[in-house]
């Protein structure tokens, strides 16, 4: 017990160092053509995307001489920040009319950022100088770095702020639910243990790769949600042991026995879940595989090796510094009247359950995805009010342009095609680079849409659907990259699916021994999901509950990535509550009872706790909802919800009435199968 606790106090040596590596990006599909056009036009033809925006908006024309001077002075010294490979713009390149805004008063300034330095760092250098007045005048920064910086920095605010709202939370509802305070501390004990190790990781992982600092968030609300949930279940039934009379040992073999096997078999079932972030080529989606994957296997390892240790080393003085009187865990009459009443009337609930589950699910149709930019934090931050200026001020994109490569094609057809281009809706402008280089002729055209929007999709589509004969051609830029992106997560998520699907079908068969139990729980999921998914919906692609959860930017999509996550977090975390109560149910059955009286007492023992665990973790992921940052809004409330849904529309409602109308068929399954179960199953 003890090398377990210090040997994670020591990796969070380097586990708190984790945050300084971390980045604000990985939404983009690494191996897309997009991708490969970013490469080429840095390796051939020297030149990256500018990480930083300036805009600099004059009182009069900005080619007025005074306007010049000013210009200039303000390259000199953006050239001379540490980190900043070069400056172009306006001035730089001839007084463009194309980089000036539609009333000829502001121009663009472009600032490459060395690939060498931390970029977000360097555009909260620049921002903290320039943003604001400058020689008479007004300067805005934005861009990719600048927004990641603005993210970046919300995120580690925002992750003080939810522990301070969730852990007194928790802790409150831990006291109340087991009346001591050691008892309550020892889940307390289990999740910072699993958050601090699992810090290591993530710090080892930025040490290769990049990774994603949202991933933060991920580990703080699973490590604080799973590790309590986990001793939560081992630390009340080691109590129960303790009533019903066994001695401190037994009741501590009892507890892996029991408990124990429950906390294996749902922290393997969500671990599993979880890797599916890993098929996606995000770094953003694969941050979360790695950070849910680690956090949750430490709280497992915490709640079997660490806490069964020390559970028999103090014995009972778990219940020592009592807040009420009777410490012995109860039997919750409530729950088991729930599940009888259900089971009286199983088709009438379950007819009526799934027409509101169904209603809420409709709430997402029509639904539009989008990404993140710079309208996920709050709208007075500055790299916003620096985005809403160019927005309104420039009809021209002249910041994320479409950047297209062409090989193998002479003069006449390079400008055949793009005079093809410049004919699409909504393009301002196509031009024809001059150098050349490696084979590759570039090519920019200049939109007036948002790239990270279904706008982007339409129009790299119809730019793609041009061809040269014989020649290969590349399109990429801003909006190239965001519809790689969505098209990376769309060619992934069947695979993503059947891994959760196959993989949560064999754990839920070694655990309980049937075959349709497992298919149930499949079917219920994905039924919690998508009426998740619709309320999620309608709250932020519709800008409902703004009086709730603060205010946020309604741009009428919901972000593809954070709905990958919302389904995969959510799939996993309802699986806990699925094996909390089959355990107690299948406990019941393998003693004698029948479906009906099984499924009663099941829940009557388990529901308490089940209650107990749900709120636990929706408190841990609800308080992101503080955030500033409306992807984590996003993410803390829809994981919420759909635990909450789980617990007791679900649990309570649909599982009873379904396993009701199933009766003796849910423990069914081929005498091939049931000796794998005994083989395998680790059945107590």
């Amino acid at each position: 017990m003890f090398g377990f606790i210090a040997l994670v106090a020591i990796s969070g040596i380097w586990g708190f160092q984790a945050f300084g590596l971390l980045k604000g990006g990985g939404y983009d599909d690494p191996g897309s053509d997009s991708a490969r056009v970013a490469e080429i036009l840095t390796d051939s033809f020297d030149k990256s995307t500018a990480e930083v925006v300036l805009i600099a908006d004059f009182d009069s024309a900005a080619n007025d001489l005074a306007n010049i001077n000013t210009g200039k002075n303000l390259t000199q010294e953006l050239e001379g920040i540490a980190g900043v490979d070069s400056v172009t713009g306006y001035f730089s390149m001839g007084l463009t009319p194309t980089l000036a805004s539609d009333d000829g008063t502001a121009v663009y300034f472009f600032v490459d950022v060395s690939e060498d330095v931390t970029q977000s760092a360097v555009a909260r250098n620049i921002a903290n100088r320039f943003t604001g007045d400058y020689e008479g005048a007004q300067l805005y920064v934005a861009g990719f770095a600048a927004v990641t910086s603005s993210i970046n920095h919300a995120i580690e605010s925002d992750l003080k702020t939810a522990e301070m709202v969730a852990v007194p939370l928790v802790l409150l509802l831990l006291v109340f639910v087991f009346g001591s305070l050691v008892a309550a501390g020892l889940p307390m004990l289990i999740a910072g243990l699993s958050i601090v190790g699992t810090f290591f990781f993530i710090w080892l992982s930025a040490q290769f790769t990049d990774t994603s600092i949202f991933s933060v968030n991920l580990v703080s609300g699973l490590g604080l949600g799973l590790g309590i949930d986990y001793a939560l279940l081992m630390v009340n039934r080691f109590r129960e042991e303790r009533a019903g009379g066994n001695s401190v040992a037994d009741s501590s073999i009892r507890t892996l026995e029991t408990a124990g096997r429950t906390v294996l078999f749902s922290g393997l079932t969500v671990a599993i879940v979880l890797g599916s972030l890993g098929f996606f080529p995000q770094y953003f989606l694969q941050s979360f595989a790695l950070g849910g994957v680690v956090v949750v296997l430490i709280a497992v390892a915490g709640a079997l090796i660490a806490l069964p240790a020390l559970l028999n080393l103090i014995g009972d003085k778990v219940n020592s510094v009592k807040i009420r009187k009777n410490l012995t865990p109860k039997d919750s009459k409530l729950w088991g009247s729930i599940a009888r009443f259900v089971m009286k009337r199983p088709v009438s609930v379950l007819l009526v359950t799934l027409i509101g589950l169904g209603s809420l699910t409709s709430l997402a149709v029509g639904v539009e995805f989008g990404q993140v930019d710079d309208r996920v934090l709050k709208q007075d931050d500055r790299v916003v009010v620096a985005s809403n200026f160019i927005r309104d001020n420039f009809t021209a994109r002249e910041g994320s342009p479409v950047e297209i490569l062409v090989r193998d094609a002479d003069d006449q057809e390079i400008a055949d095609y793009a005079s093809s281009i410049a004919v699409l809706d909504n393009i301002t402008r196509v031009q024809v680079m001059p150098t050349k280089a490696d084979g590759w002729t570039q090519i920019v055209a200049i939109h007036e849409i948002e790239s990270r929007s279904p706008a982007g999709i339409t129009l790299t589509d119809a730019i793609r659907t041009i061809k040269i004969d014989g020649g290969e051609v590349l399109v990429g830029g801003s909006a190239a990259i965001y519809t790689d992106s969505q098209q990376g997560i769309e060619r992934q998520l069947p695979l993503a699916a059947g891994w959760i699907v196959i993989w949560t079908l064999i754990l839920l068969f070694l655990f309980t021994g049937s075959i349709l139990l497992p298919i149930k729980a499949v079917l219920l999921n994905v039924l919690s999901l998508g009426a998740t998914f619709g309320f999620v919906t309608w709250v932020f692609a519709e800008g409902n509950l703004k009086w709730l959860v603060g205010d946020f930017f309604v741009t009428g999509t919901i972000d593809t990535s954070s709905s990958v996550m919302i389904v995969v977090v959510a799939f996993g975390l309802s699986m806990d509550y699925e094996l909390f109560l089959l355990s107690r149910i299948k406990e019941q059955h393998d003693a004698g009872l029948g479906t009906h009286e099984s499924v009663a007492v099941g829940l009557q023992r388990s529901g308490r706790i089940i209650t107990a665990a749900a709120l636990v973790l929706a408190f841990s992921f609800v308080a992101f909802v503080t955030s500033g940052v409306t992807i984590m809004k996003m993410l803390g409330l829809g994981i919420a919800f759909a635990i909450l849904l789980d617990a007791t529309v679900v649990r309570a409602l649909l599982v009873p009435a379904l396993m009701r109308l199933f009766g003796d068929a849910n423990w069914w399954a081929p005498k091939w199968m049931k000796r794998i179960y005994k083989k395998v199953g680790l059945e107590h």
